[in-house]
């Protein structure tokens, strides 16, 4: 119930012993007493207020506004529900963020720049001052009541969300090349009820943090931000002030809230500095972070759809990346749950990763995580086209982009949008040009399908002839290697920068061509199935020459 409490109750002990000269024993006992005392006092601190129907959305619960039974509010560990007047209370402790979870059927008011307003910080004497970018300003003495705004109205339970991996800008020019080829090309769903952007919202100047909001702005969809690694304050020397400006600029870092039949669960995984060693981070969870998930799921009926939102993808069987003994905790959590739906990014590239009982998962069904490819592709590299944007195509062959989480219910099924394509744009397809009639060739077709899985049926055929499968292959996308070629070959310098180093595609197929067709210009094409039952089509030509 007090897990809140202990980081607060670990200074102040910390910072008296460290400070205490100590005459006599008798003294040295009067102080102790005394400090008991005070912390049996500070340990007894309470939130409390109600959450209420914001009939005229001023922002003010007023005589007439009636308080709301039975919704869930959340000191960040400890999760109790309001009674039937609406009101609730909670331990608290300072540095604590306080904050409803939005119950399905309900709206949360938003700021300005569309960043809901869910929750409040606890912070008496602020952010350390000593940091670099700037966190959260003094809140002073805990009010007397912390009231919630919602507003009611008609929620669909079929509808869609935006999902943004890595807007990642390190400068203005990024932040504008965000901006007009994703921001102002993303094709929002008549049912599109928000959007997530799942973590790196800058590259380590967090500055940058407010022209990112204002860019968001042009989509007027309430948007929910996910902690990154490079959004830390890199001053933090222990992981619960690593997020101190992304709490001043975007709220809560971890929280939850309801759409519909589906939970959404926020979670910063970052641990910073790393435990093992203080340098860099690892991936993972603090204790009462999964506490709060625990107490979270209590009031998360069995039948929903959890979509757990992070920002490192949890596939690292080494546990170099991420540490196992938290993926576990969090598979258990969650293993009476038959739909489950992990996103993640900060890969650079798109993966779609099954998770069995060999993982540690016991769930009824593989568990799904779909780590999302960037809308910063790969860091804005690449030529630059003729309105001055860099082609940041990722090193997996994946084009920049985003992705639409679709929800049916509490089924699910995910929509990959290429920026400034059209979106029946999901695959490339290779092939040589050129090739001998009748000859020999080594050349192969390669097709990256931008959302398939290694289960995936991927099928091609040359001029209406049979269907044939496609054999499913790790490696380098060749598309992506010829895009290398032309930097590393090129006799004059090109405007922008050389992508990436590749790595190995995990949604790339292969076949052989046809050579003993008539010369002259045939046509592939091709079908592919993703793991939710939809097909997807493509086509390109080659030739054949006689010799």
């Amino acid at each position: 119930m007090y897990l809140c409490l202990l980081p607060s109750i670990y200074y102040r002990i910390n910072s008296f012993w460290n400070n205490l000269k100590i005459k006599s024993m008798k003294k040295n006992l009067l102080t102790l007493i005394t400090l008991c005392i005070a912390f049996t006092a500070f340990s007894q601190q309470i939130a409390q207020g109600y959450v209420y129907n914001d009939a005229n959305q001023n922002g003010r619960k007023e005589r007439r506004e009636t308080g709301i039974p039975n919704v869930a509010v959340s000191n960040g560990s400890d999760v109790v529900l309001t009674d039937s007047k609406g009101f609730y209370s909670i331990p608290v402790s300072e540095g604590n963020t306080i904050f409803v979870i939005k119950p399905s059927g309900y709206k949360t008011p938003v700021d300005g720049d569309f960043i809901p307003q869910f929750y409040y910080h606890h912070k008496p004497e602020g952010s350390p001052e000593s940091f670099t970018y700037k966190g959260v300003s003094p809140t002073g003495k805990l009010p007397k009541s912390i009231d919630f705004a919602l507003y009611k109205y008609d929620e669909p339970e079929n509808f869609s969300a935006v999902l943004f991996g890595d807007p990642q800008p390190y400068s203005m020019d990024d932040i504008d090349y965000f901006t007009r080829k994703i921001v102002y090309n993303v094709e929002a769903k008549e049912n599109t009820l928000f959007g997530i952007s799942l973590g790196d919202i800058v590259g380590d100047n967090l500055t940058l943090h407010i022209p990112y909001k204002e860019s968001m702005r042009h989509l007027q969809l309430p948007w929910y931000n996910v902690m990154g690694n490079h959004d830390m304050n890199y001053d933090a020397i222990t992981d619960e002030l690593s997020d101190e400006t992304f709490e001043r600029n975007f709220g809560s870092a971890n929280y939850s809230f309801n759409y519909g039949k589906a939970h959404f669960i926020i979670l910063d995984d970052i641990l910073y500095p790393d435990p093992r060693g203080g340098k860099g981070y690892w991936g993972g969870y603090r204790e009462d972070q999964l506490k709060f998930v625990e107490n979270n799921l209590k009031f998360v009926p069995k039948d929903r759809l959890v979509v757990v939102s992070q920002h490192i993808q949890m596939k690292d069987d080494s546990g170099n990346s991420f540490r196992l003994s938290d993926r576990q905790t969090m598979f258990d959590l969650l293993k009476d749950y038959e739909n489950v739906l992990f996103l993640s990014a900060h890969t650079h590239f798109q993966d779609q990763i099954e998770y069995t009982e060999v993982h540690g998962w016991k769930g009824s069904k593989p568990l799904h995580e779909y780590n999302v490819g960037t809308t910063s592709g790969d860091w804005y590299s690449g030529k630059m086209d003729e309105k001055g944007l860099p082609d940041a195509t990722m090193r997996d062959g994946t084009p920049q982009g985003y992705a639409l989480l679709n929800i049916d219910g509490n089924q699910y099924n995910v929509d990959y949008r290429a920026a400034g394509r059209e979106a029946d744009y999901q695959m490339n397809i290779y092939a040589p040009k050129v090739v001998p009639h009748k000859g020999r060739t080594t050349s192969q077709i390669y097709v990256n399908f931008f959302m398939g899985s290694p289960n995936d049926v991927v099928e091609y055929r040359i001029d209406n002839g049979k269907w044939r499968k496609m054999r499913y292959t790790v490696m380098h996308d060749p598309n992506y290697l010829t895009k290398l070629a032309e930097w590393d070959f090129t006799e004059e310098l090109l405007p922008g920068r050389r992508p990436s180093n590749p790595v190995n595609c995990t949604h790339l197929w292969s076949g052989g061509l046809q050579l003993d067709l008539e010369p002259g210009t045939h046509t592939i094409e091709v079908r592919a199935t993703d793991r939710f039952g939809k097909t997807h089509y493509g086509k390109r030509t080659y030739q054949l020459l006689k010799k």
